[in-house]
Formats: structure tokens, C-alpha cells, sequence
């Protein structure tokens, strides 16, 4: 795979759903879609942010991507290579290659488990060796989310939100995968926490060249992590596009509708914080 070409496409995928109509005991039922022929592309190093309200369609998404759901159509490409049906050793490939992290920690996290054990069950599961050993990985992954070290043996219920989100993505990393699928991963955080949580995965994908895809519902915190946007909306994609030209410029009402939802304290501020984004960005070309 060359570096211009993108690192995962979703292709048409769709997934359907029955539901009783006319009450439980009426036997009748109705399909219907909860995702609707949507295509993407994730390129390397980059973030994709898909976007919508609840309902949209977005986690099922997320889903189908991850294999953690079955497609009903459509198909799933990792490095040029359809991964949709994969099974066996080329399904455990690829969990080695894309991690997930949850939008709870805690109900992702075994409360059972201590945080040394959390970690290292993806090496478990695919059977992996660690140079220098499982307990030097541990406290290198910990102190890279930052975590304290000393508090490996300790379980999920000891840390705060924002510690055990750290976990979860310490977990993530664990197997060094290409791909990370954010599902909501920020939102159950309070607003200062959340910030950290984001900066923490901007400054991974600095340093090690990650993808993420990151489902939100919140624009506010897209427009801080996203390089491209995919808006859905009653499981369709009505508009995709960089960062810069779905906030700047959206061309569907449904997209200036959330948009327009976004608080803004001080439009002065606001206005200013765009002008110093557009110099950092020009500075860098």
C-alpha cells in the first residue's frame, strides 16, 4: 500500500433491523434501515469524525467497521484488503490491527480484573510476546496515558472516569493497531476532562501515526480532534468533507442545523481562535 492511499474504506455498507409493528403479539414486523449505503475513508495519521444526532446511525456504523456487528451489505477494506467476512486467523488479524474504545469505561473494563491484567488481555487473546517482559509494557503504556504506574494492581473501581478511559485506551494500544474506533469515548466525560482525553489522542497520533475514527455527537469537540467529517443523518451520510469546509462551509440544512446548535460564549473569542487556527495551519505549510 502506498501512503497516498487510505488505511480503511467502508464501502456501501448497510444494516437492517425487524421490529414488532402493531404491538409484541401482533406477529407483524417491519425492516427497516438503520444504515444506508455509507462509504468513507480513513486515511493514515488522520481522524474521521462521524457525526450525528442519537439514531443516525453512527455507532452501527462504528460497529460493522470494528466486526463487532455483521454487515448486511457492503464491505470493509483495511490496507486495500476486504476484511467484511474474515474469519479465524484473519479475523484475530485484524482485531490486532483496529481497537476500540468505549464510550464507558467502566461497563468496557472487567471489574474483576486489575488494571496490569486489562491491558495485557489483548496480548492474551492474540497470543503475543512482549520484549523486556508484560510488566515493563504496563507501566510504559500507563505512563504514556498518564496513569501512575504504581496503581497497575489496582482495580477499575479505585480510578476516576477519566482514569479508567485512560485504561481502556492503554488497553487499546496494547497490540500497537492501526486503527483506533472512538465511539462516543469523550462524551460520559465532564467538559475539562474531556479536553485532556482529546489532547491525549492528538498527541498519540502525533507520535505513532494512529487513524481513529471518533463517532460524536457533540461538533464542539469534532472541531477540536477531526481532520474530515462524515455528517449522518436516519442512516445516511448527507455530506462529507475536511474540517474546515463542513464548519466553514456546509452545504446541507441538516449539517448547519447541528452546527448552529454549538454554544458559543463569546463570538469575539471565537472569532479570534479561528483567526490563530488559520496562522498555526499556515505556518505549517
Amino acid at each position: 500500500m502506498s501512503a497516498g492511499e487510505p488505511l480503511l474504506e467502508a464501502r456501501n455498507l448497510v444494516k437492517e433491523f425487524t421490529t414488532n409493528t402493531g404491538g409484541v403479539l401482533s406477529g407483524k414486523k417491519r425492516a427497516f434501515r438503520a444504515v444506508d449505503d455509507v462509504s468513507f475513508a480513513v486515511g493514515r495519521a488522520r481522524t474521521v469524525a462521524v457525526v450525528g444526532e442519537s439514531g443516525s446511525g453512527k455507532s452501527t456504523t462504528a460497529r460493522m467497521v470494528a466486526r463487532l456487528m455483521p454487515a448486511d451489505g457492503g464491505s470493509v477494506l483495511l490496507d486495500g484488503e476486504d476484511v467484511t467476512h474474515g474469519t479465524g486467523a484473519a479475523l484475530k488479524h485484524f482485531r490486532s490491527q483496529v481497537q476500540v474504545v468505549f464510550q464507558d469505561p467502566f461497563s468496557s473494563l472487567n471489574p474483576r480484573h486489575t488494571v496490569d491484567r486489562i491491558i495485557t488481555a489483548p496480548l492474551d487473546y492474540q497470543g503475543m510476546g512482549v520484549p523486556g517482559g508484560k510488566r515493563q509494557l504496563v507501566k510504559g503504556l500507563m505512563e504514556r496515558v498518564g496513569l501512575n504506574p504504581d496503581h497497575s494492581g489496582r482495580y477499575p473501581s479505585q480510578f476516576s472516569g477519566g482514569q479508567a478511559q485512560r485504561i481502556g485506551i492503554a488497553r487499546a494500544l496494547a497490540v500497537k493497531p492501526k486503527l483506533l474506533i472512538c465511539d462516543e469515548a469523550v462524551s460520559a466525560l465532564d467538559v475539562s476532562v474531556q479536553a485532556q482525553v482529546i489532547n491525549l489522542f492528538k498527541s498519540l497520533q502525533a507520535e505513532d501515526g494512529y487513524s481513529i475514527i471518533f463517532i460524536a455527537h457533540d461538533l464542539a469537540v469534532v472541531r477540536q480532534i477531526a481532520h474530515d467529517v462524515v455528517v449522518m443523518n436516519r442512516g445516511a451520510v448527507v455530506e462529507s468533507g475536511t474540517r474546515d469546509e463542513i464548519f466553514d462551509n456546509p452545504t446541507q440544512p441538516y449539517t448547519r442545523s447541528l452546527l448552529a446548535a454549538i454554544p458559543t460564549i463569546n463570538p469575539e473569542w471565537e472569532a479570534r481562535r479561528r483567526v490563530n487556527e488559520q496562522r498555526e495551519r499556515a505556518a505549517l505549510t
